[in-house]
């Protein structure tokens, strides 16, 4: 786990909030963040993020898929 990028974008709604966010929704991996809250703030999709922002998003989701905390369905 690279503590740095999840400090710097672990906030709700940033790249790394997000990544854990659909691997518990047991949704594709699809780099993406929200400018604030999200759902309605702007989101920001993959093509216009920096590569730190898309390494942050993917560690979230890896992250996430490590511990295998998924959402329950049923």
């Amino acid at each position: 786990m690279n503590f740095s990028l999840k400090t710097k974008f672990s906030r709700h709604g940033g790249p790394y909030d997000r990544g854990i966010s659909d691997s518990y929704r047991r949704r594709e991996r699809s780099p993406h963040y929200y400018v604030d809250v999200p759902f309605v703030s702007h989101m920001v999709t993959m093509d216009k993020m920096t590569q730190e922002e898309i390494a942050a998003y993917n560690q979230g989701f890896d992250d996430n898929e490590a511990m295998q905390n998924f959402k329950d369905y049923e």
